[in-house]
């Protein structure tokens, strides 16, 4: 299959100021919305209790159980951890969202993985954290730790996101 032609314009990330309309829940808009994304901040942290199943049509996910802070923070040892953003996101039909980790988690040893945001996804994300350094790290509660960025598409998708996690912890 041919690749599409990129039309000027169309393919192109959404500035921070523009995808904040997508967020609901920001702390502080003028601490949050960066030039090209959105800060998410670390309302919940898990640790991990059982191993996992994957499969192609099935998945059995690890269980979790709530690291509760100490004075607002988390004091975290090396390792997995498996966190909850505060805010709340709705990824427009035509667009996607990419989650990467603030420089000053990878200055300090740490890590964040997230996975890709398709077009009609809406809910309170979770990422991967990953605690390299040795001698751990203390995240604060709100602690900004990831940016969400926003792409458009250059055409709209033959369908949009239904999975298992549509609608995920707008609850919490």
């Amino acid at each position: 299959m041919p690749l599409p032609k990129i039309r000027v314009g169309v393919n192109v990330v959404i500035p921070g100021h523009t995808a904040a309309h997508n967020i609901s829940g920001l702390r502080d808009e003028n601490v949050q919305i960066q030039p090209a994304g959105i800060d998410l901040t670390v309302q919940k942290v898990f640790t991990f209790l059982s191993g996992s199943r994957i499969g192609f049509r099935t998945k059995e996910i690890s269980l979790v159980e709530e690291v509760k802070p100490e004075e607002g923070a988390w004091s975290l040892r090396p390792g997995a951890y498996k966190i909850r953003f505060n805010e709340v996101v709705k990824v427009p039909e035509n667009q996607v969202a990419l989650c990467f980790p603030r420089s000053s988690l990878l200055r300090s040893g740490v890590e964040l993985k997230c996975t890709v945001w398709d077009p009609g996804y809406v809910g309170r994300g979770e990422g991967l954290l990953t605690i390299y350094n040795p001698y751990g790290a203390v995240i604060e509660v709100g602690a900004r730790v990831a940016q969400l960025v926003f792409f458009r598409l250059y055409e709209r998708p033959v369908k949009v996101y239904e999975g298992t996690y549509l609608g995920e912890n707008i609850d919490s």
